[in-house]
C-alpha cells in the first residue's frame, strides 16, 4: 500500500467508514489520520493500513489549519476517487 504523509485516503473499516481523511504520520503498519472536523490535526486517529484505501490525492500539511482542511477535502471528497458527483434527488 502506498500511503504516504499527506496522502487523502478512505476510510474502509470502523466508525469512520466511508470518510476521507489525510494521513498525518505513517509507519510500517499503522497511518494517523486527521480531517480537520471530528479528528483535529492537533488529535489525529491511529488507523491500521488494513483499514484504509489510499487515493491518487496528496496534499501539503505546511501551513495547514483545520479549517482548511476540512474545506479541502470537502472539495476532493466526490472526485477523490473518480466517484460521480451525486445531489440526492436523482
Amino acid at each position: 500500500m502506498n500511503v504516504v504523509k499527506g496522502s487523502v485516503v478512505k476510510s474502509t473499516a470502523g466508525r469512520d467508514r466511508g470518510g476521507y481523511f489525510v494521513a498525518v504520520d505513517v509507519t510500517d503498519r499503522f497511518v494517523t489520520i486527521a480531517d480537520g472536523k471530528e479528528r483535529k490535526l492537533s488529535s489525529p486517529k491511529r488507523k491500521n493500513v488494513r483499514h484504509i484505501s489510499p487515493t491518487n490525492q496528496v496534499i501539503s500539511l505546511s501551513g495547514m489549519t483545520d479549517k482548511k482542511l476540512k474545506r479541502l477535502l470537502r472539495e476532493l471528497e466526490p472526485e477523490a476517487n473518480g466517484e460521480p458527483v451525486t445531489t440526492g434527488r436523482e
